[in-house]
């Protein structure tokens, strides 16, 4: 078995590297490759201050993720103050060798094994004392997941999916707004995250696209506090789903930030509120043809 570990949030580009190196390891080996990765994040544990950390996959997504980029095995280790205090000798013991039987470590050029280990030299020093073969896999540019959190958080949905290596989304359920939209003729899908430790982009209207029963539509999503509307409890993620008219509440819905149309910002009224959808909306259909 030759196994990589970490935290993988979001499996970007910069991860995806190191998989590959993984895979292609194993393979020349004639052995199973494995991820051991974490939860909940070793920051949400360790430090108060991380309580508004949010994340670039939830759980399930970084599984799903690790496993399609041809990793054979995934192994969920839960992240708690006892696991945060294992040396690099105990941990390498117990779970990479102890549990998972491995011959070889990869290590990517950040990795952090163990208590005790303040740089990825002392991770191979470690990997090598416990009788491992050790893979140093170089770092693919800049790319970080805390590089990747940034830009979705300045609303450059662009710039993360050039990291990612894919377009970022978030999935949800269908949930009932004020039905606001419909009368100035943009009705608009609410959605409540399913997994709340998700990051949200900045605020501002984004071009997506939406999943919706194994359909594929396009529409305009409006984050923020809808302003111009006043009243609001805090921040809304609402849809407005092109050339579709279909009650949909209760249904799994997923979104995926194609590009970024404007700010949001407030309005002097109704009336001006529609008209700029509808600008929007046009903006949005022009860049259409770039993702279809």
């Amino acid at each position: 078995m030759v196994v990589a570990t970490g935290f993988f949030d979001g499996v970007h580009l910069g991860h995806r590297q190191v998989l590959g190196r993984l895979v292609e390891e194993a393979a020349r080996r004639g052995e199973r490759s494995a991820v051991v990765t974490f939860w909940p994040h070793p920051r949400a544990v360790l430090q108060d201050s991380a309580r508004d950390l949010r994340l670039l996959s939830s759980l399930e997504e970084k599984k799903r993720m690790l496993l399609d980029c041809g990793v054979d095995h995934v192994e969920l280790i839960p992240f708690t103050p006892a696991f945060s205090s294992l040396t690099a000798k105990e941990y390498l013991q117990q779970i990479v060798i102890g549990r998972l039987g491995a011959s070889a470590i990869l290590l990517g050029y950040d990795n952090r094994i163990g208590s005790d280990c303040r740089s990825v030299d002392d991770a191979v020093k470690a990997a090598r004392e416990a009788g491992l073969e050790v893979i140093v896999c170089e770092p693919l540019g800049t790319i970080s997941s805390t590089s990747i959190r940034r830009s979705l958080e300045g609303g450059d949905v662009s710039g993360a999916a050039a990291m990612l290596g894919y377009d970022y989304s978030l999935s949800g359920v269908v949930v009932a707004g004020n039905r606001l939209g419909r009368t100035i003729g943009f009705p608009t899908a609410n959605i409540r995250l399913y997994d709340p430790l998700k990051l949200v982009p900045a605020n501002g209207v984004y071009l997506v696209r939406v999943s919706l029963q194994d359909q594929t539509h396009y529409g305009m999503c409006n984050i923020g506090v809808k302003p111009t509307i006043g009243g609001s409890n805090g921040r809304t993620i609402e849809t407005n789903i092109f050339d579709f008219d279909r009650e949909i509440y209760g249904l799994d819905l997923t979104l995926t930030f194609l590009k970024r149309i404007r700010d949001e910002r407030k309005f002097p009224s109704l009336e001006d509120l529609a008209a700029q959808l509808g600008q929007d909306k046009q903006t949005a259909l022009s860049f259409v043809h770039l993702f279809a």
